[in-house]
């Protein structure tokens, strides 16, 4: 029976078996492609001091996390939002002398007060990798290339990489198109929103190009590289180019360089991962600098649960039931090659409803 005391709040769910196991079958994936390339797995807590989580990475939002006060400590303690942020303490504090590169892999759960409006999701399972230490060309190939191997592992198929760059307007402004300084905000505010309009009376018709240079990568760097007739841009589309010579293959490619929506800490180069039977996107990354040890650093982020929305099915598994009296030498060695097992406890069981697709005969399984 359900009462209102049962109902949860807006943007909590419960995840029942088949969306638990794929979510655990795509962590599980995820995390061995990063501990194959040397990422080392970390564990931070759930909850810490909120200038803590707020003071490592520009962008943090502490309005948008849940706090209360530490009744031991009396500071104000925050649930944290996004792991990011406690990798970068992490590797300003504790592992402040480990050799660098220093890459790290995390996953975790993570709670917001109010959610955006397109992902109405209050909790999500958060699970990336941070390379600290490097924001290099080479840095930000592995880290594209990793994820996309990661993505992959989990079974999504059709994969897609969007890089975008969002310093544009800081590396153009002071030559290649002049801004006044106080004019720049409002100049990315439209360019992200795409409004040619806005941009016009926001002083930034210059501008105007940029926002046709979306699209297929080989299509839009090369409009990208018309527009950045005074060598401005050239280290970052050269940069560009050699991230999708790594990458090309394992993943369609486009590029969106005004695009700053949850970019707005990155430095020079940002990118966005969508899939096949995914609505939005499955993850994000991209350079940024570790405020206090001010360390570059490049990172992606993947949406764990995003995959259960996938239409990834549990696959179905034979299933063994035990009945009462069975060899349970017999049972640990089944399950030691692979059986999953059901023990009968009551004689009114029905083992197919419970499951299972076969039964302990004696030694053997015997399908139903």
């Amino acid at each position: 029976m359900t009462t209102p005391d049962d109902l949860l709040p807006e943007g909590l769910e419960d995840r029942l078996p088949q969306e638990a196991d794929a979510i655990t079958r795509a962590m599980r994936a995820a995390l061995d492609v990063l501990g194959s390339h040397g990422y080392a797995r970390v564990r931070p807590p759930l909850v810490e001091f909120e200038k803590s989580l707020a003071g490592r990475m520009d962008g943090v939002q502490p309005r948008r996390m849940f706090r209360f006060v530490d009744p031991a400590s009396l500071r104000t303690l925050a649930l944290r939002s996004d792991i990011t942020p406690q990798i970068g303490r992490i590797a300003a504090t504790s592992m402040a002398k480990a050799a660098r590169p220093l890459r790290l892999g995390y996953c975790g759960e993570t709670a917001l007060i109010k959610a955006d409006q397109l992902d109405p999701a209050r909790e999500r399972m958060q699970l990336g990798g941070e390379l600290i230490g490097a924001d290099t060309v080479e840095a930000v190939a592995e880290v594209v290339a990793v994820a996309i191997e990661a993505l992959a592992s989990t079974g999504l198929k059709g994969i897609s990489v969007d890089f975008t760059l969002p310093d544009l307007v800081d590396a153009l402004a002071d030559k290649a198109m002049p801004l006044d300084p106080q004019a720049r905000d409002a100049v990315r505010r439209e360019l992200d929103m795409k409004d040619a309009g806005g941009l016009k009376a926001a002083g930034g018709e210059a501008y105007l190009p940029l926002l046709y240079a979306a699209g297929p990568f080989a299509e839009s760097i090369e409009k990208l590289s018309a527009i950045d007739a005074g060598g401005a841009l050239a280290s970052r589309i050269a940069g560009l180019k050699d991230i999708v010579a790594r990458i090309e293959g394992k993943a369609r490619i486009t590029l969106d360089p005004t695009e700053r929506h949850g970019f707005e800490y990155q430095s020079w180069v940002g990118f966005t991962f969508y899939a096949d039977g995914v609505r939005g996107l499955v993850g994000r990354g991209g350079t940024y600098q570790i405020r206090g040890s001010e360390e570059p650093a490049t990172g992606f982020t993947l949406y764990i649960d995003e995959l259960a929305r996938a239409g990834m099915g549990t696959p179905q598994l034979d299933t063994l039931y035990l009945p009462l009296g069975h060899d349970r030498g017999v049972a640990a060695r089944l399950r030691a090659i692979g059986w999953r097992t059901i023990a009968q406890l009551g004689e009114s069981e029905d083992p197919r409803a419970l499951g299972c697709t076969h039964t302990l005969s004696g030694t053997e399984p015997v399908a139903f």
